[in-house]
């Protein structure tokens, strides 16, 4: 399996130092949100519904015509390629890798190339996979070239997948109102935005065709019935997503400005995280990490990921090891 940031447990083992002693801003998770609703006893006792509301809530929320929810995002991302045989996938990196793991594993060709080459390559593809914004650059591609790239693969019978996982502070970049389009895919997470990764939830938007050939291979029940019951009340708060919204928005500037003061000026990053490049990338990731904070590190890269301290104390915490830095 692939690394991922948020292995809090290996890091204190690692280091030597306790659980609860850690800054972790080694995803790109927000690290706060606001109170969470009751959850109805029905929701423990009961399976899971589909006509409780939720996914009208979400089409709502994405501003899409139809909607399937998953178990987070990563569960489109696996089941996905099974519903190709023999595909020629290019897949424009940097980007999460799972995606190209996933198309790998069942048995398609997959192409990784630069977002320049794109053009000269899509004669070439049956799908096309895009994280808009990348991650872990940050880079946002404009709409347009999204759609045209959709439209040239859509002529031929083919898929453009796009993961907006990080677009919530940036919705007037997404796909979403589009993604009724045949041909276009767009998944979106819910746990980065609003806060609660473990919740594992997830949207897949495209034609309802599609998407109805998507619930096959995951069964029925995909999302429990209290992760149903929490999403839905918070994709109806629209007051506490602005709050949040503008709370992220704040903090990710607040984050590149402090890094850049000293010497760590970051080279892409979105509301949720930034990145920075560094020749002694590995080096530094080990001097947070003996200061029980924990980074990202992208070693083949030479870029550390920061994500965002949910507090005033941590934000003093990572400054006084950012002033403390070896030169």
């Amino acid at each position: 399996m692939l690394e991922h940031g948020g292995r809090l447990r290996a890091a204190a083992q690692r280091y030597g130092i306790a659980l609860a002693d850690w800054l972790d801003l080694s995803t790109g998770i927000a690290p706060y949100g606001w109170p969470l609703p009751a959850i109805p006893e029905s929701a423990w006792q009961r399976l899971p519904e589909s006509d409780d509301g939720l996914e009208a809530l979400a089409r709502d929320y994405y501003a899409a015509p139809a909607l399937l929810p998953v178990a987070g995002s990563q569960a489109a991302i696996q089941a996905l390629p099974r519903l190709r045989r023999g595909a020629r996938v290019g897949v424009v990196t940097p980007a999460y890798a799972e995606h190209a793991l996933a198309w790998r594993g069942e048995g398609h060709q997959v192409t990784e190339l630069g977002e320049g080459a794109v053009d000269r390559a899509l004669e070439r593809l049956d799908v096309l996979v895009v994280v808009n914004p990348n991650n872990p650059s940050g880079r946002l591609i404009e709409r347009q070239q999204l759609l045209d790239w959709h439209a040239r693969l859509a002529a031929r019978g083919g898929w453009l997948v796009v993961d907006e996982a990080f677009i919530d502070c940036t919705p007037e970049h997404s796909l979403a109102a589009d993604s009724h389009l045949p041909g276009l895919i767009v998944l979106r997470s819910f746990g980065k935005f609003f806060g609660l990764a473990g919740i594992r939830l997830g949207f897949v938007l495209a034609e309802s065709e599609l998407l109805e050939r998507l619930a096959e291979p995951l069964g029925p029940w995909a999302v429990s019935g209290p992760a149903r019951a929490v999403a839905a009340v918070l994709l109806a708060d629209t007051e506490g997503q602005a709050r949040q919204r503008e709370r992220l928005r704040g903090d990710g500037l607040r984050l590149a400005v402090l890094l850049s003061s000293y010497g760590l000026a970051p080279a892409g990053g979105t509301a949720l995280f930034q990145l920075v490049g560094h020749t002694q990338a590995v080096g530094l990731h080990g001097y947070f990490a003996r200061r029980g904070i924990l980074l990202r590190l992208f070693a083949e890269a030479r870029c550390l990921r920061f994500g965002l301290p949910a507090d005033e104390a941590g934000w003093q915490r990572l400054e006084q090891a950012l002033r403390e830095m070896p030169q």
